[in-house]
């Protein structure tokens, strides 16, 4: 069988240092590198950002089984150029065939890899960690979506950025080792990295897409213990493992494992893929309802996590019509808030081109002073004054109290801007929506006064 493992590069002489240029790109400094590549920080000039370059290392002898095998995985991400939107997956923008070197251009992304968190001595809170798991439960499901199968997933492949210690962002990358169901293409099979493949992977069977399933599982796995499920110092003993063992429980590993989430990753390591979560959305809502119901996970880390914004905004009527990625948008560029008991949203009189959406609690519409309305999860208010085409129709009407302690996502003009033109239109479609409903209520309020009050 041969190995998963790529192979090293022989190199003669010492580094020259990074190029100036590679392409357009102008390089500022050496990032990183494989085993028969190297990853550079350069600046797309056209674009006006930074960007990171992926060149296969100069050199390669033509005809060798690893310049082979790096056309092959090339190829696969060269494929990919402009088709991935994903707010939790790296951006392949451009792949240059050059003959010599080529290379790949990719959304830059000013982290690190999730390897630093696998130490013994430097594991991540459990509620971080449900909050990976879940962020690349979503970005791998939209890469199978595609049609795509990663087939490499690791801790190397997830690329984080930190606001001090807390984790503020996940991106997966590298697509090197992609399964593309949609290529006409010869594709390699049994790579990947060992101690995160699954055993029909390594047995080089039809995959789909419980194989990530499982690899996300021992990351997690790491993650929290500091080890991967199967461990030793030599490969046969591994792949045995795989076959055959059983991971030690992570309950033994570590205090203050959540039931439920050791359940769902020994569940997602079963040999048998018939066994683990059948997709991706079964993985992600376990996650999910693990960090928004349970207290065991959090610990510590009280804040509201994105995966709760994520599962909250997808309850609600409004954004029914969201896919994932908009949804993503939304959660990230909204300003969430908290409102207390009797705290105004607005005042009659008050102008304001700020509309919220209830996501938890209640509000009570007062006109002159009288209770008119009472609204909880899933209402809008102020669209009205947001949509108004001039100041003088920004004017609210009337008082909007909190009856209950509420949580409201607000939105803005500029907060607006901000959206691709995909999101803005969704929002557009559900304030039709909303005004036909308000609309229809002020019709039978009229045609059947009495019932109505």
């Amino acid at each position: 069988m041969p190995t998963p493992q790529r192979t090293a590069v022989a190199h003669a002489g010492p580094d020259p240092g990074p190029p100036a240029l590679i392409g357009k790109y102008r390089v500022k400094c050496k990032i990183g590198e494989g085993a028969t590549s190297e990853v550079f920080l350069a600046h797309d000039p056209f674009r006006k950002l930074d960007v990171a370059i992926k060149r296969v290392r100069p050199g390669v002898l033509p005809d060798s089984r690893e310049s082979h095998y790096q056309q092959r995985f090339f190829a696969a991400e060269a494929a990919l150029v402009g088709q991935l939107n994903h707010p939790n997956v790296v951006q392949i923008l451009d792949a240059v065939a050059d003959d010599d070197a080529p290379y790949l251009v990719m959304e830059y992304v000013d982290g690190f890899t999730l390897r630093r968190f696998c130490r013994a001595d430097n594991l991540l809170p459990m509620a971080q960690i449900v909050e990976v798991g879940f962020k690349c439960a979503m970005a791998l499901g939209y890469c199978w979506r595609q049609g795509l199968i990663h087939r490499d997933v690791k801790p190397a492949n997830l690329l984080v950025t930190l606001d001090g210690d807390q984790i503020t962002d996940l991106k997966v990358t590298d697509f090197g080792s992609v399964f593309n169901q949609g290529s006409e293409h010869t594709q390699v099979y049994r790579v990947g990295s060992l101690a995160y493949m699954s055993p029909e992977q390594l047995d080089g069977d039809i995959l789909d897409c419980r194989a990530d399933i499982y690899s996300l599982a021992a990351v997690l796995y790491h993650l929290i213990a500091g080890r991967p499920p199967f461990d030793a110092t030599q490969q046969q003993a591994i792949m045995n493992q795989i076959f055959n063992g059983t991971a030690p429980p992570l309950s033994s590993m570590r205090e203050g494992v959540p039931p439920a989430l050791q359940s769902l990753i020994e569940r997602s390591l079963a040999k048998e893929r018939e066994l683990r979560p059948a997709h991706w959305d079964e993985f992600a809502q376990a996650l999910s309802s693990l960090s928004a119901g349970g207290r065991d996970a959090r610990g510590p880390l009280q804040e509201v996590l994105d995966s709760e914004r994520f599962t909250l905004l997808r309850s609600l009527a409004f954004f029914s019509a969201f896919g994932d990625v908009e949804l993503w948008e939304v959660v990230r560029r909204a300003k969430w808030q908290r409102h207390t008991f009797g705290q105004a949203l607005f005042r009659k009189g008050e102008e304001g081109n700020t509309f919220h959406i209830v996501t938890q609690g209640q509000i009570e519409v007062y006109r002159d002073g009288r209770a008119v309305a009472s609204m909880g999860a899933g209402a809008s208010v102020g669209e009205m004054a947001y949509l108004a085409p001039n100041p003088a129709l920004r004017v609210h009407t009337v008082d909007i109290l909190v009856s209950k302690p509420a949580t409201t996502v607000a939105f803005t003009p500029e907060t607006m801007e901000q959206f691709s033109l995909s999101t803005r239109h969704l929002f557009d479609k559900a304030f039709i929506v909303v005004l036909v409903q308000r609309l229809h209520a002020a019709h039978e309020a009229l045609a059947h006064p009495r019932r109505i009050l």
